[in-house]
């Protein structure tokens, strides 16, 4: 257990941080988002190749497109609390350690500048297609790419069960914690 806390040190997640002493809307949603990174960083800790390239069938997604997806939804959530217009970005070009790091910075960053917060009205989602701006005010971020991220965070779960490589039981959904 050691070897993978020592392996894992620069990413965030490996266990949720303490919980803030008070509850407002900033500390309750960024409290979503620290279950959220710490569900992803061990559904995807440990992934081999093979576990990647699984798909329950033809018509599914691979797991690696899952993490290609998630790592969009999160990407969508943190422009919300930077106040940053979502653009398209391909990001195939990156590792899958590439990508899973980004995506729990993405998760992180969100989530300490929404504990901060007491104003979730200020973090809007912003979209710019073909030239259009369209925006949609924050309720949409809980029950769209957060609530999404969450869903497919079980997904590579399942998937990865499916193809011999199942989830560290030791990590507590629950405390957020790694039992010894």
């Amino acid at each position: 257990m050691n070897t993978i806390k020592s392996q894992n040190q620069d990413l965030p997640y490996y266990e949720i941080p303490d919980y803030p002493e008070d509850y407002n809307q900033g500390t309750v949603i960024a409290r979503m988002l620290d279950g959220l990174g710490f569900r992803y960083f061990w559904a995807t800790e440990g992934l081999r190749v093979v576990d990647l390239k699984f798909k329950p069938t033809d018509e599914a997604r691979t797991t690696e497109e899952t993490i290609d997806h998630i790592l969009d939804l999160t990407k969508v959530i943190v422009n919300s609390t930077l106040n940053k217009a979502n653009e398209n970005k391909d990001d195939s070009n990156l590792t899958f350690e590439e990508k899973r790091k980004m995506t729990l910075e993405n998760i992180k960053s969100a989530a300490d500048i929404l504990r901060k917060s007491t104003d979730l009205s200020q973090f809007k989602i912003i979209f710019i297609r073909d030239g259009k701006t369209v925006e949609y005010p924050f309720w949409n971020q809980i029950n769209g790419p957060m609530e999404d991220a969450i869903w497919h965070c079980g997904q590579i779960v399942s998937f990865r069960r499916s193809s011999g490589n199942p989830y560290n039981s030791k990590a507590s959904v629950f405390t957020g914690k790694v039992r010894k």
